[in-house]
């Protein structure tokens, strides 16, 4: 089976908001793939973050594609503005929702591709019912919530698993550096989701393209 193709997502939640144009553009001319955009309610996760409105104002800075991560209750009720805001695909949690086909297919009435997260504790299970609808797995790989956290390395063996049963996307968020991309690539994850690590040095191109160096060593080691 051909490994899919290593890409890079930094998260906003970890760019100096006070420059947020320039963040975006520093990561874009960087080499980046995509951007992540974490949503937080302060109700599924203890912290409360960004909205639509940062979708909108990113779609006038970049034409990368946009990543809505909605960690929030009841996702249903904000596709339709994230989406007219401009993401480019909208990533729910299995933990939020009973009817997850449903949402999919709402996501996809409006134009973007739907991915689903899990967190830590949760069954990879969960969500290979639904691996034929969805274009993204997102392997939460710190408890969501903050910034900055540790790699959990007991969610590689989740990310192997998910990877012997779906060919589309593995992304993984939470603590990835140098050294844990290539464990999470290692066991199949092609999508790397880093904020501080990326954001918080002064050679983001140099970090990117060595995350992606490394991934594609890993791929073909």
């Amino acid at each position: 089976m051909k490994k899919p193709l290593i890409k890079i997502a930094p998260s906003l939640l970890a760019a100096d908001f006070s420059c947020l144009a320039s963040e975006i553009r520093r990561a874009e001319s960087a080499g980046a793939d995509m951007l992540h955009v974490d949503v937080m309610d302060g109700h599924f996760v203890r912290n409360i973050t960004l909205g639509p409105f940062i979708v909108k104002a990113m779609r006038k800075v970049s034409r990368l594609p946009l990543i809505a991560h909605l960690m929030i209750e009841d996702p249903e009720k904000y596709v339709k503005e994230f989406a007219e805001a401009g993401s480019d695909m909208i990533i729910f949690h299995i933990e939020t929702i009973k009817d997850p086909k449903g949402l999919i297919r709402q996501i996809r009435r409006f134009k973007n591709k739907a991915g689903v997260s899990i967190k830590p504790k949760t069954d990879p299970d969960s969500v290979k019912p639904l691996l034929s609808l969805i274009d993204e797995v997102l392997v939460m790989t710190v408890e969501p919530g903050f910034g900055g956290q540790k790699f959990m390395p007991d969610q590689l063996n989740k990310i192997r698993e998910l990877r012997r049963n779906y060919k589309g996307d593995i992304a993984v968020d939470g603590g990835i550096n140098y050294q844990t991309a290539g464990l999470a690539v290692e066991n199949g994850a092609n999508v790397l989701v880093a904020g501080t690590y990326l954001f918080g040095s002064k050679n983001i191109r140099g970090l990117i393209r060595k995350l992606k160096d490394l991934g594609n060593d890993a791929r073909t080691g």
